[in-house]
């Protein structure tokens, strides 16, 4: 017969996925559920019939999985957590198991999966947040996270995961706009000011930077609002507002107009000083991705007369921080206001041997062309970094990084399935996968972080 929306149905959870949902199998069909836990019986309603899978949601629970924990999470109703279900040692061992599938699933079942490391926290980590805004249908402003696979916004101001200052400042933002009936952004309509708010933190510097995205260029009552954050949270040195008019997925437009102060904030991570500006990306947990880096440097091995090219380098972080152990030190960023950041870092630092550049991964051919002309020389790197978004590195990408034949690439991921994939490409190119080394950068959350060293055959 098949399955039909609102049929009832009584389900055994026999996995939970990266995005949180449970996952149950009913006549060879997977039924996905927000909220069960491997384990979990429960009855279920189903609110979405494909003709591959189907999603239900839990009427009520009818035996609780003896992995399933309560009160990592005290918002109730956000979702947007995938493992706020279970208890942090089955999260890790979870995490450390999709790599492990990862590598399967890309035809390389012999390469080694190291143990997951982690830092201490598991709440309060995240230095940088962002939160869309919307009413909810009494006209009352909403703060939180997209519910998962929709643009309905479950309220969240207090996510454990972030700051408590983060909640602070979320509350009386809200309260502000709610008193000056500031409009929220409708994207049905198109109409409405106020679109996300964007909240930046050093973890060592305690500095905070607020940027408002909004369908505008200009916030009324901005000094109003300028007096009561800063009266109440010196802390904060900048408040920018991001112009944002179009109607699309992407949080932040290209336009920054200053409020108030700075448009950065400063930290350090691992012992170098950094710039940090509202679109520079820069990893969420300071102590993790110290940590990270650390491990990095261990498997790039600098030496002496090194030149290392560090591609998707942001604002320098990684490459500044393996600096003072090599000759030169190149950095590549398609930002240019991370690659000014980075200049600007280096300086701070005293660090005289790096260069930053803009490029564009996906344009090989002139990659490295300004940093060869500034330097008036071919560029032959004895070792790479790469740190792509999500979506990894495309094969010609790949292809120009084997053809400039470091001896060692060093390749940090935040997404498993593209990590095995490029480690394949590039042992197609002749270069030999070590230890893949998972890193918990995003507790709580379905995200994990790896680092491997790829050495020439």
């Amino acid at each position: 017969m098949g399955l039909s929306k609102n049929q009832k149905l009584t389900v055994e959870i026999v996995d939970l996925n990266h995005l949180g949902f449970g996952v149950a199998k009913v006549d060879g069909m997977a039924v996905f559920v927000a909220g069960l836990v491997k384990g979990d019986v429960a009855q279920i309603v189903l609110i979405k019939v494909n003709a591959s899978f189907a999603i239900g949601k839990c009427l009520s629970l009818v035996k609780s999985s003896p992995l399933r924990v309560e009160g990592r999470c005290t918002v109730a109703g956000c979702t947007a957590c995938a493992y706020r279900g279970i208890g942090y040692e089955t999260e890790c061992e979870i995490k450390r198991q999709s790599v492990v599938s990862a590598f399967r699933k890309a035809g390389l079942p012999d390469v080694k999966i190291g143990e997951l490391l982690h830092g201490e926290r598991t709440c309060g980590y995240r230095n940088k947040a962002q939160y869309p805004v919307m009413k909810d249908k009494n006209g009352k402003i909403v703060i939180g996270f997209y519910a998962p696979k929709s643009h309905f916004v479950k309220e969240a101001a207090a996510c454990p995961l972030s700051p408590a200052v983060f909640t602070e400042i979320l509350e009386d933002l809200r309260a502000f706009f709610e008193a000056y009936g500031t409009s929220v952004y409708d994207e049905k309509t198109g109409k409405g000011l106020l679109r996300h708010i964007y909240l930046r933190r050093g973890e060592v510097s305690h500095e905070i930077l607020l940027t408002l995205v909004i369908n505008g260029e200009k916030l009324p009552d901005a000094e109003a609002l300028v007096a009561l954050l800063t009266g109440k949270y010196p802390e904060i040195v900048g408040i920018l507002l991001n112009v944002n008019r179009e109607n699309t997925n992407v949080i932040l437009g290209e336009k920054y107009l200053p409020v108030y102060g700075r448009d950065h904030i400063v930290d350090t991570l691992c012992g170098v000083e950094l710039e940090l500006s509202a679109p520079a990306f820069y990893q969420v947990n300071h102590d993790t991705a110290e940590i990270l880096y650390r491990k990095a440097r261990e498997l790039a091995a600098p030496s002496g007369n090194d030149c290392l090219l560090d591609l998707f380098c942001g604002v320098g972080s990684i490459g500044l921080s393996m600096a003072d152990a090599v000759g030169e030190l190149i950095g590549v960023e398609i930002v240019p206001e991370a690659v000014e950041c980075a200049e600007r870092n280096a300086h701070r630092a005293g660090i005289v041997n790096a260069r930053f550049f803009a490029g564009d991964a996906t344009d090989t051919e002139r990659l490295l062309a300004p940093a060869e002309h500034a330097l008036g020389r071919k560029i032959t790197p004895d070792t790479v970094v790469l740190d792509p978004p999500r979506k990894g590195c495309d094969e010609k990408l790949l292809d120009y990084v084997a053809r400039l034949s470091p001896k060692k690439i060093v390749y940090v991921s935040c997404n498993p399935e593209t990590l095995a994939r490029d480690v394949a490409h590039l042992a197609q190119n002749g270069y030999l996968p070590g230890e893949v080394t998972p890193v918990d950068m995003f507790p709580g959350t379905g995200h994990v972080e790896s680092v491997v060293l790829m050495s020439r055959a």
